[in-house]
């Protein structure tokens, strides 16, 4: 193993995952892409001398974050230097960018479940019900916190109670869909950024083609019809896997819309100055977020960019 290499990936590795405390806002995003060096270097050196120096890198990270008392680093860079592995698996299969992500994402999500059972079992209750304590834990601490700074006044301390437990059920209703449209977003960022690195590094870059053309299968429709008639169904456990299959299909077509943007901001060679600006809206302005999931939607029938095949008779 070559000492510039282990330092590389440790140093590029650990400065991602301590973002998340280093760094006030955007930390968290900064750590989303610590499987960027594993992947890097996985694919620089191959599959055996890359998990090799992938593992050393973890040991040595996670012995630091734990005499450091940083014990969600450790869970952080095991869980982040197997997708870095596992993406640069897929990229040498040479699958197409759809599956790529998908699979990835499936990658992800079985791993964070195992090691959600594990942390799950270790306390007596199951990986759903832990998760549904954090969020509610995290959520009333943020109260108590913005009680105890006087920002409330005591005459609304009951309303602002009743509005955070209905924050709480809310959110226990959906963070089943949120965690996997987080997976893959986070997987789609990781591929996304991965292909110029490797090319300034001189490395293989999967061929996915042009993203401006991808579209969601149109046999996922109906992943969209079938759980919106369950919602008027009687059934609650029914009612619950429908609204997170629906979080996740939405954002599906949002990137399917998305693509739809980039096309035509390719066609008509949009400056990139006005393309940072249309991003920046779209992620401020969640109203063109569902004009994008309704573009991808509706794209299968009225194919806004021409590129399907007619279906013959």
């Amino acid at each position: 193993m070559e000492t510039r290499n282990f330092l590389g990936c440790f140093v590029w590795a650990a400065a991602c995952v301590s973002a998340t405390a280093l760094i006030p806002i955007a930390g968290p995003f900064f750590s989303l892409l610590t499987p960027l060096p594993f992947l890097y270097y996985a694919t620089k050196l191959g599959r055996y001398r890359g998990a090799l120096l992938a593992g050393a890198v973890t040991l040595t990270i996670g012995v630091l974050a734990q005499l450091l008392s940083f014990t969600q680093g450790v869970l952080f860079i095991v869980e982040f230097c197997l997708l870095g592995l596992a993406l640069a698996e897929l990229y040498r299969r040479k699958f197409p960018v759809g599956l790529t992500v998908f699979l990835g994402t499936a990658f992800m999500l079985v791993v964070g479940f195992v090691f959600l059972t594990v942390l799950a079992h270790s306390r007596g209750m199951g990986p759903l019900q832990l998760v549904r304590e954090y969020l509610q834990a995290n959520i009333q601490q943020t109260f108590e916190a913005y009680r105890g700074s006087g920002g409330l006044e005591d005459g609304k301390a009951a309303e602002f109670q009743a509005y955070v437990k209905t924050l709480s059920d809310a959110i226990s209703r959906i963070y089943v869909g949120m965690m996997v449209v987080g997976a893959g977003f986070m997987v789609w960022l990781n591929v996304i950024l991965s292909r110029p690195i490797l090319r300034m590094g001189g490395l293989a870059v999967p061929d996915f083609g042009p993203l401006d053309r991808w579209y969601a299968p149109d046999l996922l429709v109906w992943a969209l019809i079938v759980p919106g008639f369950c919602l008027f169904l009687p059934w609650e456990g029914i009612k619950w896997w429908s609204v997170n299959v629906l979080i996740v299909m939405v954002a599906v077509y949002v990137f399917h819309g998305l693509s739809i943007l980039l096309f035509f901001l390719n066609k008509y060679k949009v400056p990139s100055w006005v393309r940072a600006g249309i991003y920046a809206l779209a992620l401020l302005q969640q109203l063109f977020l569902a004009l994008f999931a309704l573009a991808g939607i509706f794209d299968q029938w009225a194919d806004f960019r021409k590129i399907r095949k007619p279906v013959e008779a």
